[in-house]
């Protein structure tokens, strides 16, 4: 395909960008979309997955038949066969009525489903069928209906880990991963991001009859800079909030552009001590605050190691004590050997105290299991605080709430009914 008949895709279907690896990303779409082939996007959120999808489906002999996107994630586990095959009357409590799922009605068209890898396993199994024989049936019906609907799949997740983890059936993947697409994120793209900042703002600009905003060079350095961790929808929220806040100097520089960007840091907090890789997966399910508390764990067995070594004969003398381990405690002040009651059981020891703060028993080692549990309780305590600060924050838009987060809709919901937050 030559860059005329790319550009034209662009224009038509509203894509700003010149990046290369946009462009192969377009090229692919293009080419696949003539056939009836399914095809899986992957991407960062906000990269602009949904867009892809609609090129593979007004390139193709569908254009006519009609298209309809759904966010796997945010469908409720217990409805979302409902929603995607259909019911018969009577099937669940509430099924009053026969309904008509997503892939009866859209039949010769395309299904879009976003966040594919948030799909329930048991609904994975009824979606094979429908790739493989386009064959489905109704939640409580047992009558086989036949669909011609053609599935474009996207996830913002690494599927493949999701099949090793037993969290994604490995021959759905395959069968989804048929041609792949990938959607590079917006801190790939090099100066496309000041190009889609200029339409935001021209954008911006008519929808509140103000004077576009601009950048100054030295803003235009900073902005180039920033990782976007949010992509596209997050450039076009603060092209959005400087196009109504500054409305006093519309030429934006760099200290006041920071002043709009977000703490780079902030995405990545806690800080995770390790060399172990958290993956899209253990971010979105178990939640940062949880990998917090398995990290800890090598600072635990460093802490036990000291306080064997100081109950233990045998081990170091005396005065070496600190030599060894006062490292651990460098931060928290001035060191000094108290000696310890000999007990019946062992001879004399010493422990370590530190001036100011009250020093554990080393022949209490239940005292340190004592506080690593606390630790757990308290943590559960910061998460539930966490997540009613995101739904203060975004005004109990659960969506927005969850993408604050770092989680999925449904991984939220779960937490909203485990900490009782629901209403």
């Amino acid at each position: 395909m030559n860059p005329p008949e790319i550009q034209n895709i662009k224009q038509r279907f509203g894509i700003i960008g010149n990046s290369p690896l946009l462009n192969y990303a377009i090229q692919v779409a293009a080419q696949v979309a003539p056939t009836d082939m399914t095809v899986l996007i992957s991407g960062e959120s906000g990269s602009g997955k949904e867009s892809f999808s609609k090129i593979i489906h007004h390139l193709s002999p569908r254009k006519h038949g009609q298209f309809i996107a759904i966010n796997c994630g945010a469908i409720p586990e217990g409805t979302i066969d409902s929603e995607l095959f259909g019911h018969e009357k009577g099937s669940f409590t509430g099924a009053t009525d026969l309904r008509k799922g997503y892939f009866e009605v859209t039949n010769g068209g395309t299904i879009f489903l976003d966040e594919i890898g948030e799909m329930p396993l048991g609904t994975q199994a009824r979606l094979l069928r429908v790739l493989e024989n386009g064959e489905f049936i109704k939640v409580g019906s047992s009558k086989v209906q036949k669909t011609d609907v053609r599935v474009v799949a996207a996830t913002n997740v690494n599927l493949f880990n999701a099949v090793n983890e037993g969290d994604f059936r490995e021959d759905l993947y395959y069968r989804l991963n048929t041609v792949p697409i990938h959607v590079p994120p917006l801190r790939e793209r090099g100066d496309d991001i000041f190009l889609l900042f200029r339409k935001f703002a021209s954008d911006f600009s008519d929808k509140y009859k103000v004077k576009p905003i601009t950048l100054t060079p030295d803003a235009v350095s900073e902005l180039l800079q920033f990782r976007f961790p949010g992509n596209i929808r997050q450039l076009k929220n603060i092209v959005e909030q400087i196009s109504v806040l500054e409305y006093e100097s519309r030429e934006i520089d760099a200290a006041k552009l920071r002043g709009y960007l977000p703490d780079q840091q902030s995405k990545y907090l806690p800080t995770l001590v390790g060399s172990g890789k958290m993956t899209d997966k253990n971010f979105s399910e178990r939640d940062i605050l949880y990998k917090v508390l398995f990290d800890m764990k090598k600072d635990v067995t460093d802490l036990k190691k000291l306080v064997f070594d100081l109950i233990n004969p045998n081990q170091l003398e005396d005065g070496d004590i600190l030599k060894e381990h006062g490292h651990l405690f460098e931060n928290l002040g001035n060191f000094e050997q108290r000696p310890f009651k000999p007990h019946n059981d062992g001879p004399e020891n010493f422990i370590l105290s530190v001036k100011g703060k009250q020093a554990y028993d080393p022949h209490k080692v239940e005292d340190i299991q004592h506080e690593t549990e606390e630790e757990v309780l308290s943590l559960e305590s910061k998460e539930r605080e966490l997540i009613m600060k995101a739904l203060r924050k975004h005004n109990n838009k659960r969506k927005y709430a969850a993408q604050d987060l770092g989680i999925s809709e449904r991984t939220l919901y779960r937490k909203l009914k485990q900490y009782g937050l629901e209403e």
